[in-house]
């Protein structure tokens, strides 16, 4: 099996929220440290954190475990500047093969979806592989290492969806029953928010 790695994404300023998502609370931790410690179980060898807006403050409480944690100091630029730092700390080592994009505010990833991306990629030729929940793609996504200077050319806050929607022969899909995993954007989502039971929703990138 390739050598695999997961970036998080949560860089943003939660401008709808109106306070740091990263630290919402979820049954007792916060939000993004339940998100990594998720990640962190998935089959993957090293988990790569970008945080931006709030940092500081989100240091202070967040336990990253043995992750590491890069700072995008130009995350008003749009998510895609936060991939390209993720992307940045791995391209330094040429063993990380694969990696998973994930959300930093969308827990409850069912257990099932990440080892079988994996599955698919061992299986196929395309170097992207995408969940498809319902019929909405959604998070993460596993991109093979092929890809990433690609990824890396992304401007602005649409992440990589328009690039794999424009390109699908390049877009290997796995399809679950499951609706996609619930988000954070909004005081709603908050009030909403219940480990395990995921709302539909056909986002691959927020800020």
């Amino acid at each position: 099996m390739s050598s695999t790695a997961a970036i998080v994404l949560a860089a943003g300023s939660s401008e709808r929220l109106g306070t740091p998502k990263q630290l919402v609370d979820l049954s007792g931790r916060p939000l993004l440290e339940q998100v990594v410690a998720d990640v962190t179980a998935w089959p993957v060898d090293h988990v790569v954190v970008v945080l931006g807006a709030s940092a500081d403050a989100i240091l202070d409480v967040i336990d990253f475990g043995d992750s590491t944690v890069a700072i995008n100091d130009g995350w008003e630029d749009g998510v895609a500047s936060s991939l390209r730092v993720g992307l940045d700390v791995l391209t330094r080592d040429p063993n990380w093969e694969r990696v998973f994009v994930a959300l930093g505010d969308q827990p409850g990833i069912p257990e099932a979806v990440p080892n079988r991306l994996i599955a698919a990629a061992e299986e196929s030729q395309r170097p992207a592989v995408v969940p498809v929940y319902r019929y909405e793609w959604g998070n993460p996504v596993l991109f093979d290492r092929s890809m990433w200077p690609r990824l890396m050319t992304i401007e602005g806050d649409a992440g990589a969806s328009a690039l794999l929607h424009s390109h699908p022969e390049w877009v290997e899909t796995v399809r679950f029953s499951d609706v996609a995993p619930q988000d954070v954007n909004t005081p709603d989502d908050v009030a909403n928010l219940k480990p395990g039971k995921p709302r539909d929703t056909g986002r691959t990138a927020d800020r």
